[in-house]
């Protein structure tokens, strides 16, 4: 009877890991039989999960929302609670806590029943938090249909929004959320441009139909956080440079954020600073006002400007005085 009870919690935790499951892959998952996952299965009904099945060669099973919460039983306050509560974190800008809330919701949300749903959304649209935000918040809602189609492997369709302001629609296999202490960005593949795009989740607006499901790419980086960072803080801006900066990476850290560039350790004392700006008046601003102390390895031409403002600034001061 334990035996049954943890495989019972062991399969409420696959439907909840992947939304679609055969009834082969669930038997190898388990460590049964075909024949034990369908009595599992029947024993789940029982107790009021409600698990779809389709019959057929490409059928298998699928838990949809019902009354219960695995794995856990939760109470309705409960429920509603942690939900709310996961919004609010996801929205929030916490930093760490951002992006494993959005996980965590939603797979709370796929089970919601829709009395449970009714009241989160109530509470959310109808509560004023004052909590300090990220710099560009993103509705919940749109981070967990983001993460469903990137766990589901669904082809994800929406409009985005450029800079300038400038919509387009986009078809993407996405792969993953990925998120800084000031935004939420997507990495997927763009069906129409046949390359990887990160997208900033702020500028999305979902539109569905999604789907048809498409078979995982191999990623565009082993860190995605790092091929990010290089394409938001770098690779976008025309101006780039190389700066050595005189602090251990951890202290560096603390002032300079992914969004603002990479980090490499050099040694104990320095570390290495890939950044980018859209001129390198603009960069030297950006590195001064670190108030680390740094040295220019690349390019040779941000030396100039930096002498450019050090001249500026001592005039200025020549005539304050």
């Amino acid at each position: 009877m334990l035996e049954t009870s943890a495989r019972l919690l062991r399969l409420l935790s696959l439907f909840q890991a992947r939304r679609d499951w055969s009834g082969a892959d669930l038997a190898d998952r388990l460590g049964v039989t075909p024949r034990t996952v369908r009595r599992d299965v029947d024993r789940l009904r029982e107790l009021g999960y409600p698990v779809h099945a389709t019959p057929g060669t490409g059928g298998g099973y699928q838990l949809g929302a019902g009354a219960a919460l695995p794995p856990l039983l939760l109470e309705d306050d409960e429920a509603v609670a942690v939900a709310v509560g996961l919004r609010t974190a996801a929205g929030g800008g916490i930093e760490g806590v951002g992006e494993t809330s959005v996980r965590a919701l939603a797979k709370l949300e796929q089970v919601l029943p829709d009395r449970l749903r009714r009241r989160v959304g109530a509470l959310t649209a109808f509560t004023v938090p004052m909590l300090r935000t990220p710099e560009s918040p993103v509705d919940p809602s749109v981070l967990t249909e983001l993460a469903h189609a990137c766990r589901d492997s669904e082809r994800l369709r929406f409009e985005y929004r450029d800079h300038h302001g400038s919509a387009t629609r986009r078809t993407v296999e996405p792969h993953r959320l990925v998120c800084t202490e000031r935004r939420w960005y997507l990495v997927a593949w763009d069906v129409d441009r046949s390359d990887w795009r990160t997208f900033r989740a702020d500028r999305i607006v979902p539109r569905p139909p999604h789907g048809p499901r498409f078979p995982p790419r191999e990623p565009p980086a082993d860190d995605l956080a790092a091929y990010v960072s290089k394409g938001v803080s770098t690779a976008a801006y025309a101006a780039r440079a190389v700066i050595r900066i005189h602090a251990p990476i951890a202290e560096a850290a603390r002032v300079i954020g992914p969004s603002d560039g990479t980090l490499e350790a050099e040694s104990g004392t320095t570390c290495l600073l890939r950044t980018g700006a859209a001129s390198l008046d603009v960069l030297v601003v950006h590195v001064v006002f670190t108030g680390l102390e740094f040295e220019v390895i690349e390019p040779r031409g941000l030396t100039d400007h930096i002498r450019s403002v050090r001249d500026r600034l001592s005039r200025a001061l020549d005539r304050s005085a």
